[in-house]
């Protein structure tokens, strides 16, 4: 029996940015999905009663769960920018080499003035409070 072919890998391609914009595309789909469940189980929390709430509050005040919070939130605002760049492709939109480049370039600036906002607002600002 022939051996069939196998796909392309990473390591066929020379590396460009593009490649790394889609790696972590996928990435920040997995973090969101983990911060779901995450999300839920606060929802349980306050669901079963102020007493079982009180009970996990040191938990959710702490350092580390901001860090995973401020985590998540940047994973969310990434894969939303990335995730508009990936619809106007299925648009057909974008394909030439220079756009899908420039269209890279919108999507971290855009990201990154976002995640920055979002963190400002979540922990200094009306929103929330350090």
């Amino acid at each position: 029996m022939a051996e069939r072919p196998l796909s392309p890998h990473f390591t066929v391609y020379r590396w460009a940015y593009t490649m790394t914009l889609s790696i972590l595309h996928r990435a920040s789909g997995l973090a969101l999905s983990l911060a779901l469940v995450g999300f839920v189980l606060w929802l349980v929390a306050i669901s079963l009663g102020p007493a079982t709430y009180d009970g996990v509050a040191p938990v959710l005040h702490s350092l580390w769960l901001r860090v995973l919070i401020a985590l998540a939130i940047i994973a969310l605002v990434y894969h939303f920018c990335n995730g508009l760049r990936h619809l106007a492709w299925d648009m057909g939109w974008g394909f030439e080499l220079r756009q899908a480049r420039a269209s890279a370039v919108v999507v971290v600036v855009a990201a990154i003035l976002a995640c920055i906002a979002c963190l400002f607002f979540l922990f200094h600002g009306a929103a929330g409070g350090a």
